[in-house]
């Protein structure tokens, strides 16, 4: 599950769902550090989406078990 880059915090997967859909970054319930999802590492799952439906609704449902947080913006539009 992810965690606060900050404070380690582990966030819920509620709040990780919402980070996942604002490019504007969320808060740290816990020390209130403006979070970031990192796409580091990960852009192989978002490539993976593409070769099917089925492979890309099983990497929606895991996003909340596999993402990273960051304290900068790192958009990849």
């Amino acid at each position: 599950m992810a965690r606060c880059s900050n404070c380690n915090y582990k966030w819920r997967t509620k709040d990780v769902w919402l980070l996942g859909f604002t490019k504007k970054g969320n808060l740290c319930p816990s020390c209130k550090a403006k979070q970031f999802v990192s796409f580091k590492d990960r852009g192989f799952l978002l490539g993976l989406g593409y070769l099917s439906g089925t492979i890309g609704i099983i990497i929606i449902i895991l996003f909340p078990f596999f993402i990273k947080l960051s304290n900068q913006d790192e958009t990849i539009f």
